[in-house]
C-alpha cells in the first residue's frame, strides 16, 4: 500500500541522499535548514478531490508533520502538455530526518490521510522503478 505524504517525504530522503539533492541553507543558524523539491503525477479524475482535501487538511496530520520538524510546505498542480503534475516543497529543521519520518510514518491518523491521498497520484516513471511515488527534483538556483 502506498502512503502520501511521510511514505514520500521517507522515499525522497533516501534519494536526496544518492543523489546529493539535500541542501543545507543556514548552518550557521540554530536549525540549519535542508529543502526538498518533488514532482509526481496526478490522476485528472482525482483533482477535485486531492483540492478538496488539502483545502481542509486534517489537523491531527499538520500537527504531526510540524512535530516531526517539517516546515513551509507547499504543493503545487501545474498541467503541462496532456498531463497533470503535482510539484511540492518543503523545509526540514530537525536534526534527524530519517528518525522524523519514521515517527510520521508511525502515526495512524497520518495513515488514514494517506489512504485518501495516495489514489490520487501517477509516479513518474523513474519512481516507478523505484518503487516510489514522488521523484527527487534537482535544486538549480536559490536566493534567499
Amino acid at each position: 500500500m502506498r502512503r502520501w505524504l511521510v511514505y514520500l517525504i521517507l522515499i525522497f530522503a533516501f534519494s536526496c541522499k544518492e543523489n546529493k539533492m539535500r541542501q543545507t541553507v543556514r548552518p550557521s543558524s540554530k536549525y540549519s535548514i535542508a529543502r526538498y523539491g518533488m514532482v509526481t503525477g496526478i490522476k485528472p479524475r482525482k483533482i477535485e478531490y486531492y483540492k478538496q482535501l488539502h483545502a481542509r487538511p486534517w489537523p491531527q496530520v499538520l500537527a504531526k508533520i510540524k512535530e516531526c520538524n517539517i516546515r513551509n510546505y507547499s504543493i503545487y498542480l501545474q498541467k503541462i502538455e496532456d498531463r497533470y503534475f503535482l510539484f511540492s516543497y518543503f523545509e526540514y529543521t530537525g536534526k534527524d530526518f530519517d528518525s522524523d519520518m519514521k515517527r510520521m510514518a508511525a502515526d495512524s491518523m497520518t495513515q488514514r490521510w494517506w489512504k485518501e491521498t495516495d489514489p490520487c497520484q501517477l509516479p513518474l516513471a523513474e519512481a516507478l522503478k523505484r518503487h516510489r511515488i514522488w521523484t527527487g527534483m534537482e535544486e538549480v538556483f536559490h536566493f534567499e
